[in-house]
């Protein structure tokens, strides 16, 4: 049996005693799909204290992500296009397009620093979401405060820069056996270097140097643009009907 699917195994009994032993403290709230569909979207959803590496684990490896101190799931009627997606960064291997992503971007330095609501942070979010969103009336200082900032958690940010220019700033969630991309944004204009691509190829080698073993990357959502490149990083696993799925 491969070592992947021995663990999963393994902690199958886990997971499910956890979303049994905390389902009384989640409810259902009902909103617009934040993906565009035409229909509402439900987050079922609970508030949570801090959480210890191994629970929030336990969440992730659920399907569970990351809203503020808020841990959801989508649980939207007669639609099941929201699906988690993970990677096992040394089982990953780049494909020729990524492979010219990583050289096109051989200006960019990445570091790893506090989660900050810094004025330069503030400026390069609100550009991102006037220009990829902008009729859904978000602004930056609520990203951070509502949905960034957590106290569950160890949050931290990587941020781009070429020169002293800062391009792009992923916010993430980690521990020693996974790391939890929880959004990434970036220069309207800088996106001609295929930036989502550039930042999940940066987090894959950031999980190999401190031998993390999962990188999970949220929902994909098939033929929706904005989610759909996910899949083009294999191999990698799937979460459909309970279960992780290997796709080669």
């Amino acid at each position: 049996m491969k070592n992947h699917e021995r663990d999963q195994r393994q902690q199958l009994p886990e997971n499910q005693a956890l979303e049994a032993a905390i389902e009384q403290y989640f409810v259902d709230v009902t909103s617009r799909c934040p993906y565009g569909m035409d229909q509402q979207a439900i987050y079922h959803q609970g508030m949570c204290g801090r959480l210890d590496d191994r629970t929030m684990g336990s969440f992730l490896a659920q399907g569970y992500r990351r809203n503020g101190n808020a841990m959801y799931n989508m649980r939207c009627p007669g639609c099941s296009l929201c699906v988690p997606i993970r990677i096992r960064p040394e089982q990953f291997t780049a494909n020729r397009n990524q492979r010219r992503v990583l050289k096109k971007n051989r200006d960019v330095v990445a570091g790893v620093a506090p989660l900050t609501m810094s004025r330069e942070n503030l400026n390069l979010l609100e550009s991102f979401l006037t220009t990829r969103f902008p009729e859904s009336n978000n602004h930056a200082e609520g990203y951070y405060t509502g949905f960034f900032i957590t106290s569950i958690t160890r949050c931290f940010e990587i941020r781009y820069r070429v020169g002293e220019q800062l391009i792009g700033v992923a916010v993430v969630d980690g521990a020693p056996g996974w790391l939890n991309a929880v959004y990434f944004y970036f220069d309207p204009e800088q996106s001609w270097r295929s930036p989502g691509t550039m930042n999940i190829l940066y987090l894959l080698n950031f999980c190999r140097n401190q031998q993390i073993d999962l990188l999970y990357l949220g929902y994909w959502i098939k033929d929706l643009g904005g989610m759909d490149y996910k899949k083009h990083f294999r191999p990698h696993e799937l979460l459909v009907d309970g279960s992780w799925q290997l796709k080669r």
